[in-house]
């Protein structure tokens, strides 16, 4: 697989990661009982002071879950990008998906520890994908 193609690859997982991740946080609906929408109650209702705007903790999670949508989305272009400047920036390129690698690497440490294995898959293949390109674009 050529590097260009294998960043294309990681592009499509990337997106396919938002498109998930963007309908999971908008959609998402307690399922399990009262205690859940009791959990959920108590962090939309209870609002505090944060560096200076009034805030929940609902406004963290729901925030942090739809940065993460953005994020994604922001990969997915970005490596679909550089794979066109694979011929032309290839030591750019390498270095960038060698960031992107650990950064996906360290994405999956923490949702092992603090999540569960959805978030693990994609983040496993585009760090696979981008493993490829890097070796495809050598040293």
């Amino acid at each position: 697989m050529s590097a260009a193609l294998a960043l294309r690859a990681a592009a499509v997982v990337a997106l396919l990661q938002w498109a998930a991740h963007t309908a999971m946080i908008l959609r998402a609906r307690p399922r399990h009982g009262a205690q859940e929408v009791a959990v959920i109650e108590a962090m939309r209702s209870h609002r505090f002071d944060f560096a200076g705007a009034m805030r929940s903790y609902w406004d963290f999670y729901f925030g942090y879950g739809l940065l993460a949508a953005v994020v994604v989305l922001v990969e997915a272009v970005l490596f679909w990008q550089l794979a066109g400047a694979v011929e032309t920036a290839g030591p750019l390129v390498r270095s960038i998906a060698i960031l992107f690698l650990a950064y996906n690497l360290a994405h999956a440490l923490v949702a092992a520890r603090w999540f569960f294995i959805t978030p693990i898959v994609p983040d496993v293949l585009v760090a696979a994908c981008l493993a490829v390109a890097i070796v495809g674009l050598g040293s």
